[in-house]
């Protein structure tokens, strides 16, 4: 086995990930095991292709001022459709 101390910062990077790319909605104690993971492999010391499984227990709704935090504000649009459309970039 293999563990690496993780910061705050990295845990919660990997919740986004996480929520971003897999639709998993997880607290940061839960992220912290993927947060090594990336980590580990980042610095080549999970050789390719190894599976791994991480265990991810609790639900992001326990915490789920950490994931506001971190979460970027909401566009504020004029009810307006050309603003609208250009905010979408059409």
């Amino acid at each position: 086995g293999l563990i690496e101390a993780v910061s705050d910062d990295e845990i919660l990077s990997a919740q986004r990930l996480l929520a971003q790319t897999e639709g998993i909605f997880c607290e940061p104690a839960s992220a912290a095991s993927v947060a090594g993971v990336l980590k580990l492999a980042g610095q080549g010391r999970i050789p390719p292709r190894t599976r791994i499984v991480c265990v991810l227990t609790g639900s992001g709704l326990k915490d789920p001022d950490a994931a506001l935090a971190a979460a970027p504000r909401p566009t504020e649009v004029a009810p307006d459709l050309s603003e609208i459309e250009g905010v979408l970039g059409w």
